[in-house]
């Protein structure tokens, strides 16, 4: 038995008067052939658009020039940027970066650059399951700069075509833009709770 399964029936449990097998059977009675999929066409540049609506600059590029790209984006910081251990070191060939950083040295660095491990069209949001590319969770989250590189096959339409690509026991971390809270006049403040500039590099 599942924890969620474990869940709903401490819940059922506690209203009285319903044998399990009714409940069990209720349940075998919703509908789930819901729509998966809404979008066919143009789903990069949908994504590119959405990710845009963020205040999150994106930059297409060919397959073929995404380490020049990548060096290109870097070199115009100011400074050294973090990267994780497992990120293609062509990408960075001509940059100056500081591979894999323990912690305490993230906040003192220009910026981070990172793989995703999927991206959502309909959200404008990437998803990073913070395997070797992607470098531990405090590095998409202390530098004040990311760029993301974003293959265009880790694209999907909808939310439930790229939860279906990733792995639940991975921790993940859903970016849609530069982090940014607004207060009760809405007054928008960005890079409170993680980078406040948030560049992406859609290859393909």
């Amino acid at each position: 038995m599942s924890a969620r399964e474990e869940i709903l029936r401490r819940i059922e449990r506690a209203a009285p008067g319903r044998p399990e097998a009714e409940i069990a059977a209720s349940y075998g009675r919703i509908e789930r052939g819901y729509l998966r999929r809404h979008h066919g066409e143009g789903v990069l540049d949908l994504f590119a658009a959405r990710v845009a609506d963020y205040r999150a600059a994106v930059l297409r590029v060919p397959e073929a020039d995404l380490p020049a790209a990548v060096t290109g984006r870097l070199s115009a910081r100011p400074g050294a940027v973090a990267v994780p251990a497992g990120l293609p070191a062509a990408w960075t060939a001509g940059a100056r970066v500081v591979r894999d950083p323990p912690v305490r040295d993230l906040d003192g660095l220009a910026g981070a650059v990172t793989a995703c491990a999927a991206a959502i069209a309909e959200t404008g949001t990437i998803v990073l399951d913070h395997g070797p590319d992607q470098g531990p969770r405090a590095l998409s989250l202390v530098p004040d700069f990311h760029l993301i590189v974003v293959r265009a096959g880790q694209v999907a339409a909808d939310v439930p075509e790229a939860l279906e690509r990733l792995d639940p026991l991975r921790p993940l971390t859903l970016v849609s833009g530069p982090s940014a809270t607004s207060d009760i006049e809405l007054s928008r403040v960005e890079g409170v709770h993680g980078p406040r500039i948030l560049e992406v590099l859609l290859a393909g």
